[in-house]
């Protein structure tokens, strides 16, 4: 199992692998990149050039809604260089087996604008599974 304990930051409950269930406080969201290890990976570490194999997770911080998940489906490949900034910058670091919670501004993420279900200026909610690494 694995769990945040920072009481501003979304408690996650969920051993690597599983669906995490994802608890948002009801405070303001952090104004920077947070990016927490809950299970520490012993695989390769992700560098910026990298291409993943992740199952992730989303919530929205100001609806505490989920919005999108790979682990009832299938994970998900891309280069690191290809999604948006948060991950980018929040994703650096952490290896291979490993379990992440990000939470990221708007600013490192979809913006004013918003994407699809996201709405403008909203906080995102990861918990990203690392599959693989290379």
């Amino acid at each position: 199992m694995s769990e945040s304990s920072n009481p501003k930051l979304p408690s996650v409950s969920g051993a690597y692998g599983e669906e995490p269930s994802i608890t948002v406080p009801d405070i303001d969201p952090p104004s920077t990149l947070e990016s927490v290890d809950l299970t520490v990976g012993t695989g390769a570490s992700v560098e910026a050039t990298s291409t993943l194999t992740v199952n992730y997770s989303l919530v929205t911080w100001s609806d505490k809604a989920a919005i999108e998940s790979s682990f009832s489906s299938a994970p998900a490949t891309f280069p690191l260089s290809g999604v948006i900034l948060g991950w980018q910058q929040g994703l650096v670091g952490a290896k291979e087996g490993g379990r992440r919670l990000l939470v990221i501004p708007p600013d490192l993420g979809y913006g004013a604008t918003g994407a699809g279900p996201i709405g403008p200026d909203e906080t995102l909610i990861f918990v990203v599974d690392i599959i693989e690494v290379s």
